[in-house]
């Protein structure tokens, strides 16, 4: 449950950033215009869907689709996870807040910018929560 958590919270965070570099991507709260903690809390709920949403149909997408990564050289993760944030956005655009993507090309530079967070996030609490690199 710990390990969850953190994972959340990285994702949240580099969610959080991917917002402040990429200007086609944001989060739209539920929240009145100020209200910093319905903020967090929508971060929270779209950084839940994103890591959902990437476990379970990106894990399924990249085990059918292996052929392809192998001719591609892997580059077609690119678009893969492109195509996962703008499916984020549309879930959370059906709940009526939460992450804006304004286009596919977007999505792509936004999952990019996402996953380059996320990694440099984990290698820096690496040392702090005392794992060992796997």
């Amino acid at each position: 449950m710990a390990r969850f958590l953190i994972r959340l919270i990285t994702t949240t965070i580099a969610l959080w950033l991917t917002t402040l570099i990429v200007a086609g991507v944001s989060v739209v709260s539920y929240g009145a215009e100020g209200d910093t903690v319905a903020l967090v809390l929508t971060y929270l709920l779209v950084g839940l869907i994103f890591g959902l949403v990437n476990s379970i149909i990106g894990n399924f997408i990249r085990i059918v689709a292996f052929p392809i990564y192998i001719l591609t050289l892997g580059l077609i993760a690119l678009i893969v996870n492109g195509l996962l944030l703008l499916l984020v956005a549309g879930i959370s655009d059906l709940i009526g807040f939460g992450l804006e993507v304004d286009g596919f090309w977007w999505g792509v530079w936004g999952a990019l910018v996402l996953a380059l967070l996320n990694w440099l996030i984990g290698i820096l609490l690496r040392p702090v929560l005392g794992r060992k690199r796997s």
